[in-house]
């Protein structure tokens, strides 16, 4: 372990010898720190020997041997979720220690009209409507798009309904309405989502599979309600503690700190993260959740922020590299506070290739994708890892859920 950087941890969050102890028992190391604070359980993770960012070609039918079947079988469609197994998700249950508190961490953001997204047509959009049954709005109601049903009650006892709505969008390529989509705000990717040219997971075919609705394989009704571990990598975290100003962005307008637009987290960096929140390791099953400060660009809706947030100058995140590593330890999600995960604005998008770790990470190794999620308590709360839990839309063919996550917790003493 870094000495430095352990040091930086224990001066920036007051931890104590015992803590120290009790976070190097847990890893099974309490014998390393038996002199002092200064020395704890190393990480103990995959050699990142062999692994390159070179993009791999899964549109060629040529190449379908090196990916497909899957290691879960040709007949799989749920990947790396294969991981949560019963046994998994009771070891999860099991850090939460008993007789002491725990707090519920709500990670998804909250959706308001206007949420901004990734640029398609037609648009990602959210915006909700209220209908009104049973009485006369109030003045403007209509104007602003809300929905009179009627001003009549229901039956003899007189009830009145509210029901939300979302307004349909009109494209010039797509005339007909379409509504809004579950690829907005807090999502989880799942395994139809993203493919290269028809191959998608498994090396199914887009054509085989896509249907008017979604599509009849890898839908969001493969996943199921996913309780495993969670762990927390709090890049920014490590790099406020390590005093790296130049991995750093201007603030928000909130004041918050935020890794730079374009700053590539790399295997080293994870590394260190694992180190700073006292995780031995990434293990198969696991949720691991990037913090970037990403998400505090959306607290105050400002529009310079809304601007940085969509990427006007790139995003910070991993590349194929680190996908590639995470993988080695199957976990069943990769996500983390921005909406895209992947770098964006860096020299290694130069190559002309667009998302190839959504492809990596899909495609190859059934890994899903999480997007968008709020881990800044947690990482107040130095929260490093915690109960993950998610139960996405029970949606036919649906290429993602944005029920948002949550994550139980105990908050280390101060």
């Amino acid at each position: 372990m870094n000495p430095d950087l352990l040091r930086n941890y224990l001066v920036q969050h007051h931890v104590g010898r015992r803590d120290l102890l009790r976070l190097a028992g847990a890893a099974g190391a309490a014998h390393l720190v038996a002199a002092a604070p200064a020395a704890a359980a190393p990480a103990a993770a995959p050699d990142a020997g062999g692994l390159d960012d070179t993009p791999f070609d899964y549109a060629d039918p040529a190449n379908l041997a090196d990916w497909a079947p899957s290691r879960y079988g040709p007949d799989d469609q749920r990947g790396a979720l294969n991981e949560v197994t019963p046994a998994k998700t009771a070891a999860a249950l099991a850090l939460l220690r008993p007789r002491r508190e725990v707090t519920t961490y709500n990670l998804g953001e909250l959706m308001w009209n206007g949420f901004p997204a990734f640029s398609t047509d037609p648009r990602r959009t959210y915006e909700q409507r209220l209908t009104i049954w049973g009485y006369p709005p109030p003045p403007g109601f209509q104007e602003q798009g809300g929905v009179l049903v009627s001003l009549e009650p229901l039956g003899a006892n007189r009830v009145s309904v509210h029901e939300e709505r979302f307004e349909a969008e009109f494209s010039t390529r797509h005339p007909k309405p379409l509504a809004t989509t579950f690829q907005i705000g807090s999502q989880l990717d799942n395994l139809n989502h993203v493919g290269a040219a028809e191959f998608f997971y498994n090396g199914l075919r887009g054509p085989d599979i896509a249907r008017a609705h979604g599509t009849i394989r890898l839908g969001a009704e493969n996943v199921g309600p996913v309780v495993t571990r969670g762990v927390l990598l709090d890049v920014l975290g490590v790099k406020l503690a390590q005093g790296r100003a130049e991995d750093l962005a201007e603030p928000t307008t909130g004041g918050r700190p935020l890794l730079r637009e374009n700053y590539r987290i790399t295997v080293e960096d994870i590394r260190d993260a694992l180190e700073f929140g006292g995780v031995e390791r990434v293990e198969p099953g696991d949720a691991v959740l990037f913090r970037t400060g990403w998400s505090g660009l959306l607290a105050h809706r400002h529009p310079d922020d809304l601007a940085r947030w969509a990427g006007s100058r790139g995003l910070p995140g991993i590349y194929l590299r680190e996908a590639r590593w995470l993988a080695r330890s199957r976990p069943a999600i990769v996500g983390g506070d921005t909406w895209a995960l992947e770098v964006l604005g860096n020299p290694v998008n130069g190559d002309g290739s667009a998302f190839p770790v959504h492809q990596e990470l899909i495609m190859r190794h059934g890994i899903r994708i999480g997007e968008s999620y709020v881990v800044d308590r947690l990482a107040a709360d130095r929260v490093h890892e915690f109960v993950f839990i998610v139960t996405p839309q029970y949606s036919q063919g649906a290429t993602a859920g944005n029920t948002p996550p949550a994550a139980l917790g105990q908050p280390r003493r101060r």
